[in-house]
């Protein structure tokens, strides 16, 4: 399950997320960023079918998943708009790793919840 969440957050992170979204990070009134953020819970979904039972927990998930990587991102532009950081500064890349380790430890907590639930299939 690791494995695939990893995967579709490169896809949703990078290979989808169209210019106009990121150009509207840090804004609310922008769409953008929610669209981002719905993709990410969207692709979300069909990986949590792999192991959860429940549809109710499948939906609680995802909405928390687009929350949180909603506010990741909103947080992180917030500060890059106060404060910017050339891609070829280590701050830059500080801010950049500190933004996707919290994106994975929201993964980490998506599969605690799964097999605090006793969700996980054995083997």
């Amino acid at each position: 399950m690791l494995i695939w969440l990893q995967v579709k957050h490169f896809m949703a992170d990078y290979v989808l997320q169209a210019e106009w979204m990121i150009g509207g990070k840090g804004n609310l009134r922008k769409a953008g960023p929610y669209a981002h953020a719905g993709i990410h819970a969207v692709a979300t979904t069909p990986i949590l079918w792999l192991s959860i039972k429940d549809s109710s927990w499948i939906v609680v998930i995802a909405c928390g998943e687009f929350l949180v990587h909603f506010l990741i991102d909103h947080l992180k532009a917030i500060h890059g708009h106060r404060q910017p950081h050339p891609m070829n500064t280590r701050s830059f890349w500080v801010l950049h790793g500190a933004d996707q380790l919290a994106h994975h430890l929201t993964y980490s907590a998506i599969l605690a919840i799964t097999f605090w639930h006793g969700n996980l299939p054995n083997g």
